[in-house]
């Protein structure tokens, strides 16, 4: 393998560091979209099952129980949080 082209770097990446009461609506919003799905039990067709929301509210997915619903949530390396 060739690695000639590829560079590397001794300095620590920059992070993004933002004032979190100036940020917009929209930023808001979108605030854990990627980290975080909210679990709510809801009832389907007369059955007790979990909701898997994202972050905004928008549906991601239903489970037979709360052990399975907070394993998909792991699984794709989100941290649930609980809706009551």
């Amino acid at each position: 393998m060739n690695t000639s082209n590829i560079q590397q770097s001794d300095e620590p990446a920059m992070a993004v560091v933002f004032d979190i009461r100036h940020i917009s609506t929209e930023q808001l919003a979108q605030l854990g979209m990627q980290q975080i799905a909210y679990v709510k039990p809801v009832v389907v067709n007369g059955t007790s099952c979990f909701a898997i929301h994202a972050a905004d509210g928008t549906p991601m997915a239903v489970a037979g129980g709360l052990d399975v619903a907070m394993a998909a949530i792991a699984q794709h390396e989100m941290v649930p949080a609980q809706v009551h």
